[in-house]
């Protein structure tokens, strides 16, 4: 399989300065048929820098949060490194969780395609990583966060006392993880007491670009009432089969990656400079209570944020 030069200046990037990988260590890739071609590339990256890899070929996941057969879960704890380029995400799995909590450094890519490791893996991750933390240090501190938004957002989400997480695409210590390429501040609010509307109108996980925007009635913490034709109706059909628990606001995350571009990918658009996330399902990864498979995010384009009385974005420019 002929890996570009450019693609192979991408998996270094993510191999050796992401992850920090070193000779000495293990690395364990784990790909499935659709992203091959990627599993390859960071294989091939980690063989440069002389570490020991090992690559697994799964079947692709019915969907994001679904787990891997267990004995590639066990594979996951017995290395250093572990790279998941795979269709479906395994970031919210226990078998990830499992594998953090060893020491093993992680990093999850689903869905990535070659044009956005090579647009994204090339961004300035140092200053990614200083933005991503300071966000986290101002989230932590606030109570609540409440996002606005031309398209008809409004929403308020109580967050006091919940970590803040930075996926800053710097992953060089022992259990840290994320998504690779990255540049997210991102946080679980507190289960069953965020209220009122979110209108996801750039895209949807599971969907992709949104022709209509999708209108999502919070109540309670519970995405109650979705609305807004054939794609609403998709994400119904996407939250069906997992219950109540599908339902659960579970994230609100900030892009802070100036290279990535809005394309239907949610791996690259929830990392999108100047918009927000708020995803749906399982929280479990990110300090909250909620496990199930299923993790959805929507994007909101234009947002205004307030942490407290503070705003920090207006109209998707950031005030810090």
């Amino acid at each position: 399989m002929r890996i570009s030069p450019e693609l192979h200046s991408a998996a270094m990037i993510a191999v050796r300065d992401c992850m920090g990988t070193k000779a000495s260590e293990k690395v364990l890739v784990v790909t499935d048929e659709p992203l091959r071609k990627i599993g390859y590339a960071l294989r091939q990256a980690a063989q440069d820098l002389g570490a020991e890899v090992l690559l697994v070929e799964i079947l692709p996941r019915k969907s994001n949060g679904e787990e891997p057969p267990p004995e590639v879960a066990e594979l996951m704890k017995m290395v250093d490194v572990v790279l998941c380029p795979t269709s479906k995400s395994l970031t919210h799995t226990d078998s990830r969780r499992a594998a953090s909590a060893r020491g093993v450094r992680v990093a999850t890519l689903p869905g990535v395609t070659e044009e956005i490791m090579v647009r994204c893996m090339n961004a300035d991750y140092e200053r990614i990583a200083r933005l991503t933390h300071r966000l986290c240090g101002l989230m932590e501190k606030a109570r609540r966060i409440r996002v606005e938004s031309p398209s008809g957002t409004d929403i308020l989400l109580p967050v006091e006392g919940r970590e803040a997480h930075a996926s800053s695409g710097i992953f060089r210590e022992r259990g840290r993880f994320g998504n690779l390429p990255t540049g997210e501040a991102y946080l679980a609010p507190l289960e069953g007491r965020s209220n009122g509307i979110v209108v996801v109108d750039g895209s949807m996980a599971g969907i992709g670009l949104l022709k209509e925007p999708v209108r999502i009635v919070v109540e309670n913490g519970l995405a109650t009432e979705i609305t807004g034709g054939e794609e609403a109706g998709r994400l119904v059909e996407l939250l069906q089969p997992h219950g109540k628990d599908a339902r659960n606001v579970a994230e609100f995350g900030i892009g802070t990656n100036d290279r990535a571009i809005l394309t239907g990918n949610i791996l690259e658009d929830e990392k999108v400079l100047g918009t927000i996330h708020i995803a749906f399902g399982d929280n479990k990864s990110m300090g909250g209570t909620v496990r199930v498979a299923s993790h959805l995010d929507g994007m909101v384009n234009l947002p205004t944020v307030w942490f407290d009385d503070r705003k920090i974005m207006e109209s998707g420019k950031l005030l810090i």
